[in-house]
């Protein structure tokens, strides 16, 4: 009787001490505080009084950096916002190193965020912010090696500006549309004049080919009932007609 009071007892520590490490998950294991192991997926024994586990999930993960207001190089304030991609390398690092990783994690990227903005200018910042993003993830990376992190990108979501910088850009961004307007005109005025200065270039080497481009033009002028045709008389041709009057 007492034999089998044992064993069912032995049974029911068993029982109680199965656990069951899924395929995304590490267990990092304790006995008597002292760290013991990390444990694979599939079921496993933690003894009860003497050990303990966390579980520890090694799939990518994302941190919602919230907005940081930083000032520029050139001392512009603006506000940014970042998303973070990590994973987990290394379990036992991750449980003996940090205390809570998720929120170490957050901490470091709001301070570097500030920091890295603060050296670089406005136009980089709006401009190049991949570079801007990579700078943020290689020092993260870096700092969270000892915790057994690995960073694996860093997103810039928004950058926003106050008020009054967005009108001086947005004045600016229409200036030089504006002038890129008047050089594609001058370019297009510099272009039609060479090729009016060689068409008559052409027109005068050959005879009677200036006599003809004026026929074509009044052949495509009288096509259209509505307009008027103005022929200018040369003076000599009007002389001669004053002389042949007297001759008769």
């Amino acid at each position: 009787m007492d034999y089998t009071i044992f064993i069912w007892g032995i049974l029911i520590v068993v029982l109680i001490s199965i656990r069951i490490i899924n395929e995304y998950e590490r267990g990092v294991k304790f006995t008597l505080g002292k760290f013991a192991g990390v444990m694979n997926p599939g079921l496993r024994l933690v003894f009860p009084l003497i050990q303990t586990y966390k579980k520890v999930d090694i799939r990518t993960k994302a941190v919602d950096v919230p907005d940081q207001e930083a000032m520029t190089k050139d001392n512009i304030s603006a506000k940014i916002n970042a998303v973070i991609y990590y994973k987990i390398r290394s379990a036992e690092k991750a449980v003996l190193e940090v205390e809570n990783y998720f929120y170490a994690i957050s901490q470091l990227a709001q301070t570097t965020m500030r920091n890295i903005v603060g050296e670089v200018e406005l136009d980089e910042l709006l401009s190049k912010r991949d570079m801007v993003a990579k700078k943020i993830k290689d020092i993260i990376d870096k700092a969270t090696d000892p915790w057994g992190v690995d960073v694996e990108s860093v997103e810039l979501k928004d950058v926003v500006l106050p008020e009054e910088m967005k009108r001086v850009i947005g004045k600016q961004a229409e200036a030089e549309r504006e002038k890129r307007s008047v050089i594609i005109k001058a370019e297009g005025e510099v272009t039609a004049a060479t090729n009016m200065a060689k068409a008559a270039s052409m027109l005068s080497r050959a005879p009677g080919a200036l006599h003809l481009r004026t026929l074509q033009s009044i052949n495509d002028l009288s096509s259209d009932q509505s307009n008027t045709i103005i022929f200018a008389m040369p003076l000599e041709v009007l002389k001669a007609f004053e002389g042949f009057n007297k001759k008769k």
